[in-house]
């Protein structure tokens, strides 16, 4: 791993006590709360976005807060990825994002100023409207959240929990970026992006789902690229083995970010996919067209825990048949099975 050098049991820590990780676990016991069976929801909590049923096609609706750390260190930012993380939520399910509304809630209005500058700059880009939402314009604190509207074929939907033991674990990354000036876990290759080059990178998860090219999928989000991997391998109740050595990560002799780090940052376009080895050339190349890399870093398998290995070194970072899972939504599906 050259420059990354590093055990596997250190990797495998990190990953495990990063807050990005910690914070979901609250999440499984909410659902058991919340849960109710509805006609014609076909999806919800584990998936990136809730499915619904719409005559002959599927609505797609999700909903994203930005940590309060963010928005402490770069309102416009903030405001920024707001947009971005609710598209990519849309994307990952294999759909189309329509239209988005927010909830904001103002200290200041230089703060109210920025955010709004950010929330503009990222729905020009990716040419997905803001609606409307709700203002409180006089809070103590300020938050910006955000829920998305989008729309996908009933028969292309990407969905988390449809992994199968023996698909090929592949993560499709920008890696034309830069580490964010504000967040050194924030890798920024979005903003970099003329508006038809990340439109295009959006358009690549709409093909893999019409044409069937992917068994499950998720956009890599706050837990990085392994604790995004461990929440669909949970809701999917399989495990995997992952190479490090396989992921992909920027030039090192360019930028210089430690191998623990890369693998907690949210990067500005990317997904973890799992597919049949017969589809990995036709998925490769469409995201080679949209200026992304691809590669093989794992298999599934059926032993419900995540394991990474590096030349002689192997670790489990999770164990999703006890209590060491992320969302807990593992337990949740298996108790309504």
């Amino acid at each position: 791993m050259g420059e990354y050098t590093c055990s596997t049991d250190l990797i495998a820590k990190a990953v495990r006590e990063y807050e990005g990780v910690r914070r979901k676990s609250e999440i499984g016991a909410m659902v058991s709360d919340l849960r109710l069976d509805c006609p014609g929801v076909i999806a919800s909590f584990g998936e990136d976005a809730a499915v619904i049923k719409n005559h002959d096609e599927a609505l797609l609706l999700a909903a994203d807060g930005i940590w309060s750390k963010l928005m402490d260190a770069d309102p416009y930012w903030a405001g920024y990825c707001a947009v971005l993380v609710n598209i990519h939520d849309i994307a990952a399910m294999g759909g189309r994002p329509l239209a988005m509304v927010d909830v904001f809630s103002i200290s200041s209005g230089e703060i109210r100023d920025k955010v709004i500058a950010g929330m503009r700059e990222a729905s020009a880009q990716f040419g997905v409207p803001i609606v409307g939402g709700h203002l409180h314009p006089d809070t103590p604190y300020s938050v910006i959240d955000v829920a998305i509207l989008g729309v996908a074929p009933l028969d292309g939907i990407i969905y988390s929990n449809t992994a199968k033991s023996g698909d090929l674990i592949v993560v499709a990354i920008d890696l034309n970026g830069r580490v964010h000036p504000s967040c050194f876990l924030n890798w920024d290759s979005a903003t970099l992006r003329t508006p038809a080059e990340v439109r295009a990178q959006i358009r690549v998860l709409e093909v893999l789902g019409t044409r069937h090219l992917v068994t499950a999928g998720k956009d890599i989000s706050n837990p990085g690229i392994i604790g995004t991997l461990g929440m669909l391998l949970e809701v999917s109740g399989k495990g995997a083995r992952v190479d490090l050595g396989a992921i992909p990560r920027p030039d090192p002799d360019v930028h210089q970010i430690p191998f623990e780090r890369w693998v907690r940052m949210y990067p500005g376009m990317g997904f973890i996919l799992t597919l049949e080895a017969k589809n990995l050339a036709a998925v490769t190349e469409l995201f080679a067209d949209a200026g992304m890399t691809t590669q093989i870093i794992g298999s599934v398998n059926d032993s419900q825990d995540l394991t990474i290995f590096d030349q002689d070194q192997e670790t489990c970072v999770f164990d999703f048949s006890g209590s060491g899972g992320i969302t807990h939504l593992g337990e949740e599906r298996c108790n309504r099975e």
